[in-house]
C-alpha cells in the first residue's frame, strides 16, 4: 500500500493589526458574524483573490473588513495554520503585521458583528482558535518589544 499525502492549500491571509493607545499597542479583534467561525474572535482573515500578491490580499482585506487604509504593513514570517477534517487538508496562511496611523476608527462590514482593542493579554486570552495565541504572543516579542526591520515591511 502507497502512502497518501494530506494536501497543503494556502489561498488565504492573516493580518494582526496593532495601534498604539497612550504607550502601549493593542491588537484588534473582531467577532466573526458569518457561517465561517460564526461568534469567534479572531484577527483579520481572508482569501487570495486572482492576480492579487499575498500581502496586497492582506491590504484589500483590511480595508474591507475594517475601514481602514493608513496602514504600515509587515511580513511577521510566521503562518496561521490548521487541519480540515472535512475536505482533508492542511490550510496554510501567511500573517502580516499592520500598524495602525491614528485618526482612523474602525467600520465593520457584514462579515463581524464586533470589535475590541485589547492588550496582548487580552487578546491571546479572547481569541477563539488555537495557535492564534501563538503569533500572538510572536507578534508581541517582534514587532511590539522590538522594533522591526524595514526588511519585513510591504507595500511601502
Amino acid at each position: 500500500m502507497g502512502k497518501v499525502e494530506i494536501p497543503i492549500k494556502s489561498s488565504g491571509i492573516a493580518v494582526v493589526l496593532l495601534k498604539k493607545f497612550d504607550d502601549e499597542y493593542k491588537v484588534l479583534l473582531l467577532k466573526r458574524a458569518s457561517s465561517v467561525l460564526n461568534d469567534a474572535w479572531c484577527y483579520i482573515g481572508g482569501g487570495i483573490e486572482k492576480g492579487e500578491t499575498a500581502w496586497e490580499a492582506a491590504i484589500r482585506e483590511v480595508a474591507e473588513e475594517t475601514g481602514l487604509k493608513d496602514v504600515s504593513l509587515y511580513i511577521a514570517n510566521k503562518f496561521d495554520q490548521f487541519y480540515d477534517p472535512k475536505a482533508d487538508y492542511i490550510y496554510l496562511a501567511p500573517v502580516f503585521v499592520g500598524f495602525v496611523n491614528n485618526g482612523q476608527e474602525v467600520i465593520l462590514n457584514d462579515e463581524h458583528s464586533e470589535y475590541e482593542w485589547l492588550t496582548f493579554k487580552e487578546a491571546i486570552e479572547k481569541a477563539t482558535l488555537p495557535g492564534n495565541d501563538e503569533v500572538l504572543t510572536f507578534i508581541e516579542k517582534h514587532f511590539v518589544k522590538k522594533k522591526p526591520t524595514e526588511l519585513l515591511r510591504v507595500g511601502k
